[in-house]
């Protein structure tokens, strides 16, 4: 019986087999790299084993290696990484390990979704065909460029045109290289509207094989999902499709002697035809809307099989409707830039189920994936499982680092989700800008910053040794008013003026706006007769001293109105920190990937220039105008912080300046 399990991996996954595994007395071993030495994950493990460097969790003597010393006798690989590494989970059984997984086999059977494809077409599982990339021809397009060893939206890539291929492909394989170790792709036709649908299977050494019921996941950015839900809206509305997808799922499974947990995947139109996407032969990010809909653990039912155990004959039936919103630091409306950075506070309420990587404190690396945390409703009724997860979301306290948060209420709240009308080009359809707009009005940004100010002022108050009683700026005579400015994450100001007076505290510029309570941290207004209650939360320098006005530092704000990050705006300016007119900024700490252009160079708005590897996607650094390359400032395999200055474009000029040229 297994006693002691290895995670080999990190975060979320990691913290939530370590649940099941204290949950049934079985005995935790992290591993961590060095930027991972402080995570919530490894301080969670009964026993911890440092890997060192960055790619560690990549080194599979390393961490078979950590298991013997850490005296554990079974590996549990999670998702990512090496969970669907046939040659990982040889090794382990090879140390005389239990491997939490599938037989190395049926691991090597779908690790290439090449020769998974023509093994599903002999078993009569319907695919799409595969595509060289070398002989597409126009009448085939769009074509998916896809990693044939990938996974989670790398190394895919959408292609219209023909002559846009070969740079798409040689793109994919570079970031498919990166991510998987294996630069191969293959192309196969579009579904430009199609549903992303997959079905939970697991297998036991007995014979006994459960379709597990199936789940939708088809709202998605970069090929990679964002929301998924069970069961499907589509298979709901589409008689006999739940069964033929279940023999479907039972035969993929079947073909390839599967044992344990994994999930087969389709993409099907509207009228329920399905294609063969592939297998994963490992536990999916969205279990837990399996979990939630069946009662089943499915960590719980990994260990079992995976100790011989048996199955019951028939999988329990499913009950309710189960949303996942997946949690990502990253900026939707800036093309999914990601946002690295540290978590002040991460706090999401109500009746949901939250698996996350972090905590208060927590720092979100740039050298893993954005996602930190996954929310889970569970309700009787589809909407009303949304209307409990977007209330939750909406609510939740994430200080620090920017996130989906608002795109996520925003599409879960929207009447085409609602409906069901969930295809794989929503946010197209729907237009992203739309979807990824704040939560918070522009009055409730401005009623915000008045919070802002008033707890400010409460802080300095509480904090001031002389006159402790009396509000900030009092005097008994009238006087001018205090002002406080802030900026807000669209870049627009906000002044608010204030005095406080023996009537009250006085808001010029806001009729209607009333201060009720005012305390650091809490501030209750009466706009036009409602009472709405701010909490206010200050991080940075000088957000924790009396009187720090020439101090930059955050602000955020959560109300019922919609949350607020504001940008505490100093009286007196550092010139030092101004930025060059065209200057290029890294928008995102990471490794410079390749360079564009020359100094020198002529360039036109929008050209790429630099391109930077983050969270293992590429991002694309553009020209901002038309002009001149003047100068570079990095070099390939740089490291840059994020609003490192990477070069300089000047504007309008046709010709390099003289000094340049010489």
């Amino acid at each position: 019986m297994i006693t002691r399990v290895l995670v080999a991996n990190r975060g979320e996954i990691a913290r939530r087999v370590f649940a099941t595994c204290r949950r049934l007395g079985i005995e935790t071993v992290a591993i961590y790299t060095d930027p991972d030495a402080e995570s919530v994950h490894v301080a969670e493990a009964d026993t911890r084993v440092r890997l060192g460097g960055v790619r560690g969790y990549l080194d599979a003597a390393a961490l078979i290696a950590a298991a013997r010393a850490a005296g554990a006798d079974a590996i549990h690989p999670g998702y990512g990484f090496l969970s669907e590494n046939a040659e990982f989970a040889a090794a382990v059984v090879d140390a005389g390990l239990t491997w939490i997984g599938p037989p190395p086999a049926a691991v090597a059977a779908m690790g290439s979704k090449i020769e998974a494809k023509k093994l599903m077409a002999a078993a009569g599982v319907p695919v799409l065909a595969e595509l060289d990339p070398e002989s597409v021809t126009a009448d085939q397009l769009p074509v998916l460029v896809k990693a044939s060893a990938g996974g989670g939206g790398r190394g895919m890539r959408v292609v219209e045109e023909l002559a846009q291929l070969p740079g798409q492909v040689e793109a994919a394989r570079r970031e498919a290289a990166a991510a998987f170790g294996d630069p191969t792709v293959f192309c196969e036709r579009y579904l430009a509207r199609g549903h992303h649908v997959e079905v939970q299977v697991l297998a036991d050494r007995h014979g006994v094989v459960w379709a597990l019921g199936e789940r939708e996941c088809s709202i998605q950015r970069r090929h990679q999902k964002v929301i998924e839900e069970a069961p499907s809206p589509l298979v709901e509305r589409v008689a006999g499709m739940r069964e033929r997808l279940f023999d479907a799922a039972r035969r993929a499974a079947a073909a390839i002697g599967y044992v344990g947990a994994g999930t087969v995947e389709f993409l099907a139109d509207d009228d329920g035809e399905f294609f063969f996407l592939e297998m994963n032969t490992r536990l999916q990010v969205e279990h837990p809307v399996t979990e939630a809909t069946t009662g089943c653990d499915l960590v719980e039912l990994q260990l079992l099989i995976a100790d011989g155990g048996h199955l019951d004959p028939e999988p329990p039936g499913a009950q309710g409707h189960s949303i996942e919103a997946r949690l990502y630091a990253e900026d939707p409306a800036r093309n999914w830039r990601p946002q690295p950075g540290p978590v002040h506070r991460f706090e999401v309420p109500g009746p949901v189920r939250v698996d996350s990587g972090v905590a208060d404190g927590s720092t979100v690396s740039i050298h893993y994936d954005p996602m930190i945390a996954k929310v889970i409703s569970h309700a009787p009724t589809r909407p009303r499982a949304a209307a409990i997860l977007a209330d939750a979301l909406a609510r939740a306290r994430i200080h620090g680092v920017r996130t989906n948060r608002d795109l996520l209420v925003n599409v879960l709240r929207h009447p085409a989700f609602l409906d069901g009308a969930t295809d794989t080009a929503f946010f197209d359809t729907h237009g992203l800008a739309d979807l990824a707009a704040p939560l918070a009005s522009g009055a409730a940004v401005a009623y915000s910053a008045v919070a802002a100010a008033l707890a400010e002022s409460a802080h300095n108050r509480a904090a001031a040794t002389v006159l402790a009683a009396a509000p900030s700026g009092w005097r008994n005579l009238a006087s001018g008013y205090q002002v406080k400015t802030y900026r807000d994450d669209a870049g627009a100001t906000h002044e608010v003026r204030y005095r406080f007076a023996r009537s009250g505290v006085e808001l010029p510029d806001h009729p209607g706006v009333e201060p009720i309570t005012t305390t650091p941290h809490r501030v209750v207004l009466r706009i036009d007769g409602v009472e709405r209650r701010f909490e206010v939360a200050r991080y940075g320098a000088g957000a924790g001293r009396s009187g720090a006005d020439s101090d930059e530092h955050d602000v955020y704000v959560d109300s019922m109105l919609g949350p607020v990050h504001l940008t505490a705006v100093p009286r007196f300016r550092d010139p030092d920190t101004d930025v060059a007119q065209g200057s290029l900024v890294a928008p995102m700490p990471g490794s410079v990937l390749r360079i564009g252009a020359a100094v020198g160079d002529t360039v036109t708005a929008g050209q790429p220039l630099l391109w930077l590897e983050a969270m293992k996607m590429e991002h694309t650094v553009t020209a901002p105008v038309d002009g001149v390359l003047t100068a570079l400032h990095v070099e390939v395999g740089q490291q840059v912080d994020v609003g490192t200055v990477l070069a300089h474009v000047e504007a309008g000029a046709s010709t390099p300046p003289e000094e340049m040229a010489q």
